[in-house]
């Protein structure tokens, strides 16, 4: 599931993610990150990782056309995880992307969002 969290910042989309990701889900985003492209800003992601376990197939998929087309619309991204996996993964992204983006344990919950709002 994709629970969205409430930010000050009006170009971040501020998310706890757990369980399996389903297509559905990540079609949530889509209006948000099109209401911030609209006020001509980078789109700036905070992922909260807690017991998340992955995508299902449609929605590693679907997450993967919504990256592709707004890549160069993305801003910064911070992930704040529990696993070495989810490193893993931000590292991987970080490879795909121009996007500054930083992992931080859960501990470190609160340095991530002092990054990302900076």
């Amino acid at each position: 599931m994709i629970y969205l969290l409430n930010s000050e910042k009006d170009n971040l989309i501020s998310a706890k993610i757990s369980g399996k990701i389903s297509r559905d889900e990540v079609e949530k985003l889509h209006p948000l990150i099109h209401d911030i492209i609209k006020k001509g800003k980078k789109v700036d992601f905070f992922f909260e990782m807690e017991d998340f376990e992955g995508y299902t197939l449609k929605g590693f998929w679907e997450d993967i056309k919504l990256d592709t087309a707004h890549i160069s619309d993305y801003g910064k991204m911070v992930f704040v995880g529990e696993r070495k996996w989810q490193e893993w993964a931000a590292k991987a992204t970080d490879f795909f992307t121009k996007s500054e983006i930083k992992f931080f344990e859960m501990d470190n919950k609160e340095d991530a969002k002092q990054w990302i709002n900076a």
